[in-house]
């Protein structure tokens, strides 16, 4: 983890350095949404979440930003967080007209929690929040493949892989002009609930014995008066028992509406 956040510190110093002698842009974002899922999985107990980040840019490639939301973890007891901070670093751009590639740090940070206390049946270890992952994606005209890994996700719960496969198009000619996005993850865990390792065991992100899992997501998307409108059916291949009991990781619609800066 120290050594994930030394990278991060930087590729941020190495993002900043080109001000001087690098045009760059800077933008802001803010949306409301019915609720926030982040890899399928509700990040808020289903309720409404507000959020909003900050980004700069340079010619370069180079970027930078940060993003938060308000969150709500039920299972992690007394000391559940109220927000979430990610912050990132990375370097984009084009190879060629039809293929881009992103690669970059992320750090998901949980500043109002410190170590909590994972409240679900035998997971009873303490446990930091707070995780980085390093990421990656090259696109092909409509297409773009990624990936993410983190040395210890979530909740101090081991290596994580994360593999997606998105694909994007124009629905319908102008004025129309709405998008259409397909989404498909992949979540592969180190530990699973059912390894013999009783240290494993409390170290597993899943419950009930699953140490991986499919999300989808299908979004339609549109513009209007200088509003983003969006429409996301999300699901994933997990039912209630391997999702501690919840509701989080059921098929839901979201509708969100945000404003670029």
């Amino acid at each position: 983890m120290h050594t994930f956040k030394k990278l991060l510190s930087v590729a941020i110093l190495a993002t900043a350095i080109p001000i001087t002698t690098q045009a760059y842009e800077t933008s802001g974002n803010i949306t409301l949404a019915t609720d926030y899922k982040f890899r399928g999985i509700s990040q808020n107990a289903t309720s409404p979440a507000v959020s909003g980040g900050f980004d700069i840019a340079f010619d370069n490639g180079f970027y930078a930003g940060i993003w938060g939301s308000n969150v709500d973890f039920e299972l992690t007891g007394s000391s559940n967080p109220s927000m979430e901070l990610d912050y990132y670093a990375g370097l984009g751009g084009n190879l060629t007209e039809e293929i881009s590639y992103d690669i970059g740090l992320l750090y998901y940070d949980y500043p109002t929690s410190a170590e909590t206390n994972f409240s679900s049946g035998s997971y009873n270890k303490d446990r930091d929040l707070d995780y980085a992952e390093v990421y990656g994606s090259i696109g092909y005209k409509d297409f773009t493949l990624g990936f993410a890994y983190s040395d210890d996700y979530w909740q101090e719960t081991g290596e994580f892989n994360y593999y997606y496969i998105d694909y994007s198009f124009g629905l319908f000619a102008l004025p129309a002009d709405i998008a259409l996005d397909f989404h498909v993850g992949f979540n592969d865990f180190e530990n699973s609930s059912d390894d013999s390792n009783v240290s494993d065991a409390n170290e597993a992100f899943l419950s009930d014995g699953e140490d991986n899992y499919t999300d989808f997501s299908v979004t339609l998307s549109k513009s209007i008066a200088g509003l983003d409108f969006a429409l996301s059916f999300v699901d994933t291949d997990l039912d209630e028992d391997e999702c501690w009991g919840t509701d989080w990781c059921d098929s839901s619609a979201i509708f969100s509406i945000s404003k670029s800066m």
